[in-house]
Order: structure tokens, then C-alpha cells, then sequence
């Protein structure tokens, strides 16, 4: 694995929450500005939910929203990573064309209409999303891919099914490893000492034991505070 990821060490939560917001505005602007279209795919998690309220862009059209992963359940349950969009960013973006990944359909059947919404608006190659936002597991997941969970593996398909995650539901649905390396940029966001030593291993050697330290890293920002990484 080559490249060396940019890393943002901030001093709070907060902080992390305003530098991946900047960022996040500053990606979609200069996507709009080359090819008129802007594709994002969301996380989950309180970190990027503290992002997305403090998002204020002047216009959201041409703007795509993705979702990296999602459970296995109704879109109003609190738990779906949809629903806690829509309570903290959908509401102020306005003209945003908004891709759910329809997790009640259960994993399987989810997965299969989200590959094929992703390859019609991509067409048959790996797409290529503009800004992944991902979050980081204490286990190093990131999106909805475990550690040694045979979802990880799949290669030939842009959104998989998983089963058996090891936090529940233990169906869910995620963008697949190519999908995430193949971004333009990913940004992993950690805040917490709780995530220090998973991000640590995802800035080590790669292992499947370790998701997250599977993400190209020539193309990958991390934003963390001092308590998931701490000074040297």
C-alpha cells in the first residue's frame, strides 16, 4: 500500500466538526467548479452529525448525497443512518438530490438496488465519488465493513450486503473496499480516546483485521482530535 494520508489533529470534537465541514465545502465547490456535479456519500455517527449542522453552503444544487452504509431497519428508526440525516443536514440543503439506501428491504435486496442506482447514474465502472465521509469502529470498521467480515473481500460489486457485523443489526449494507478506494477523497473522522488505538492500527500495517487501514491512502484526510490521536 503506497501514499501517505493527510492527518488534521485537532483540539476537541468541535473543532473536528468545523475542519471536516470546511473540507467538506471546499471538495463539493471544486467538484461543481470541474465537472458540474458534486457526489458525497455520508457516514453515520455523532462526529459527522456535528458536521453536518454546521454545514451552510450558499447553494446545494448539482450536489449528490450518498450513504457510505446503512442498517437493516425502517428509515424512521433512530438508528438508520438516513433518519439522523435527514434530523441534521437534509433539512438546510436544500435542491440536494438525496440516494437512500433503502435498508428495510433487508441486506440483500438493498444492496441489489443500490448497485444498481449507483451504476445507473455511474454507468458499469467502479464509481467514483467526489467525498467519502467515513467514521472509525473501536474494532477499525469503517462504513459497515468488520473486521475479516466476508463483505470486506468482495471485489466485483459497488454495494454489498453484510451479515453477521458484530454490533447489532447485524444486517446491514455498505458501499464496497473498491467504492471507498476509488473516491477522489475519503476523510475518516475519530474523535474520543475510545478510537485511539483503532486509528492507530488504521494508520499502521494494512489487515483485513483492520478495515480502515485498507482505504487508498494517497486520497485519504484523517481529521481527529487529541484524544483519538494523540501528539507523538
Amino acid at each position: 500500500m503506497t501514499g501517505v494520508p493527510v492527518i488534521i489533529r485537532e483540539p476537541d470534537p468541535q473543532a473536528v466538526a468545523s475542519s471536516a465541514a470546511a473540507h467538506f465545502a471546499a471538495t463539493v465547490t471544486a467538484a461543481l467548479s470541474e465537472r458540474g456535479a458534486a457526489h458525497v456519500a455520508l457516514a453515520g455517527g455523532t462526529t459527522p452529525a456535528a458536521t453536518y449542522r454546521l454545514l451552510a453552503l450558499t447553494s446545494w444544487e448539482g450536489i449528490e448525497l450518498w450513504f457510505g452504509d446503512e442498517r437493516c431497519v425502517e428509515p424512521t428508526d433512530p438508528e438508520s443512518n438516513y433518519h439522523m440525516a435527514c434530523a441534521d443536514l437534509l433539512r438546510h440543503a436544500p435542491g440536494a438530490v438525496v440516494h437512500r439506501i433503502e435498508g428495510e428491504l433487508g441486506a440483500q435486496a438493498a444492496a441489489d438496488a443500490y448497485e444498481a442506482r449507483l451504476h445507473a447514474r455511474f454507468g458499469g465502472e467502479t464509481p467514483v465519488l467526489d467525498l467519502i465521509l467515513l467514521g472509525i469502529g473501536e474494532d477499525g470498521h469503517t462504513a459497515s465493513l468488520f473486521p475479516d467480515n466476508a463483505a470486506l473481500g468482495i471485489e466485483d460489486r459497488a454495494c454489498v450486503a453484510v451479515h453477521d457485523a458484530p454490533k447489532p443489526p447485524p444486517d446491514r449494507v455498505s458501499l464496497s473496499l473498491p467504492v471507498l478506494r476509488a473516491a477522489r477523497s475519503c476523510v475518516l473522522l475519530a474523535t474520543g480516546n475510545g478510537k485511539a488505538a483503532a486509528l492507530a492500527g488504521a494508520l499502521g500495517t494494512p489487515s483485513t483485521h483492520v478495515p480502515s487501514s485498507l482505504l487508498a491512502r494517497e486520497r485519504l484526510t484523517v481529521i481527529a482530535d487529541t484524544a483519538a490521536l494523540p501528539l507523538p
